[in-house]
């Protein structure tokens, strides 16, 4: 099926992390605003500061920090963060109603989830086979997608009308505290454990991390691709719930139309990462998260604006948005494919971008909302996933043609630790003693 199965337990802890995570997203925009009082610009401001320390925490713990304090620390790390500010911002800054505390503490909680699910996502691929990479990572996003925000929806969805969104907000502490149990006492395979790169010294790391994107345009390239990738989605997540109760639909339906998406994305999650690891990377992010992904950015303006208050029509729009976001599932692996024997500081690229995207997505919504509304938003991301669709094509993927770097004879990519064996071309004879041989989403 693709799971890694020394690592099941760490994907059943992902995934109620993610449903604690995602218990908030249709509707924490608008409790900043309606519950709180704050601006539809200013909850998106509050979400762009947690935007910003979310592509801090994406950055150091799939890259610095799970090398070199290992996968587990990291997420026992991103645990223990996003528990305590979620404390506080519940205990303290909304019952003071202050705009200012309730930005600090959930500004610094965006240091908590991207700790978790990315410091598990560098376990991942350190573990994975290269022949299986793609369809492990999307069996990462399967569960990161499932949790938040589908599962997690259906929290909302199920609970809120009788415990209140605050309340609800406390219930996800629980399940949070659920996943990282799950972790932590279930998860034993060992290389997570330990530094993935433990003897290399931070800063030169850190440093290598920037300067591999000069050695390696197609890693910057892919730096791009990863930010826009999620940019749309996190922007709509902010701003789409204001459009469609301006045509009717309520919390409830907002709601039921986020899950839709998700749940689209999630069926074009495993098709896609077949599809990466058997036919094309680059071309299935261009064709299907660029290009489609840019249809249905557009279409979830204009067919309910054409349609006006109607499920099926708004859900058939923001489904097809929904298998476009899954579309750069092969991305992972055409990165590390270009630098194989620095996979920490290529993961440290690709977070980057995911966490990037957290806060310019709402940013980008926050300066264009206010002028030019929903339609000049969806404008704006459907531009940028074209853009994307161009510059997918650049980045050669597995199978592509890429030359596999040399290896010493064991196999191993020197410098690379020795955590992951690739498969022979075909037709190729495993080598002798004295022979050298080559091997090496979202």
């Amino acid at each position: 099926m693709g799971i890694p199965r020394p690592l099941f337990w760490g994907y059943v802890g992902l995934l109620l992390f993610m449903i604690g995570d995602g218990v908030e997203t249709s509707y924490l925009s608008k409790y900043f605003g309606d519950d709180l009082g704050f601006s539809a610009t200013g909850a998106g401001a509050i979400i762009t500061v947690y935007g910003v320390t979310a592509a801090v925490a994406s950055f150091l713990g799939a890259g610095l920090l799970s090398d070199r304090w290992g996968p587990r620390r990291v997420m026992a790390a991103g645990a223990v963060i996003w528990v305590l500010f979620h404390a506080l911002m519940l205990g303290v800054a909304v019952p003071a109603g202050s705009y200012w505390l309730v930005m600090v503490t959930y500004g610094l909680r965006g240091f908590g989830y991207p700790m978790f699910a990315y410091g598990f996502l560098s376990w991942v691929m350190a573990v994975a086979p290269r022949d299986h990479q793609s369809k492990a990572v999307g069996w990462f996003w399967f569960c990161y997608s499932s949790g938040y925000p589908i599962i997690g929806s259906f929290v909302f969805a199920a609970v809120t009308p009788s415990l209140g969104f605050y309340r609800t907000l406390w219930l996800s502490l629980a399940v949070i505290l659920a996943g990282s149990l799950v972790v932590l006492l279930l998860l034993r395979e060992r290389t997570g454990f330990s530094g993935l790169a433990p003897g290399r010294d931070a800063r030169a790391e850190l440093a290598g991390t920037f300067r591999i994107l000069v050695e390696k345009p197609k890693l910057g390239v892919s730096l791009v691709i990863r930010l826009i990738n999620t940019t749309p989605s996190f922007g709509m997540w902010v701003f789409m719930p204001f459009f469609v109760r301006d045509l009717g639909f309520s919390d409830g339906e907002w709601n039921s139309l986020l899950v839709v998406m998700m749940v689209a994305n999630l069926g074009a999650l495993l098709v896609f990462g077949v599809l990466g690891d058997n036919w094309s990377g680059r071309k299935t992010c261009a064709l299907f998260g660029g290009v489609l992904g840019a249809v249905g950015c557009l279409l979830c303006y204009y067919l309910p604006a054409a349609a006006g208050y109607d499920f099926p029509v708004a859900a058939v729009a923001v489904a097809v948005y929904g298998a476009g976001l899954a579309g750069y599932v092969p991305l992972p692996a055409m990165m590390i494919a270009q630098a194989p024997e620095r996979q920490g500081q290529v993961m440290g690229v690709y977070t980057l971008g995911a966490g990037l995207s957290v806060a310019v997505g709402p940013l980008i919504g926050t300066v264009t909302y206010g002028s030019f509304g929903f339609r000049g938003l969806v404008w704006v991301y459907a531009a940028l996933l074209l853009l994307n669709a161009v510059l997918c094509l650049r980045v050669t993927s597995p199978g592509d043609g890429l030359p596999v770097p040399p290896t010493d004879g064991a196999g191993d990519v020197p410098g690379g630790g020795g955590e992951r064996r690739a498969p022979r071309p075909r037709g190729q004879q495993r080598p002798g003693p004295a022979s050298v041989s080559g091997r090496t989403s979202r």
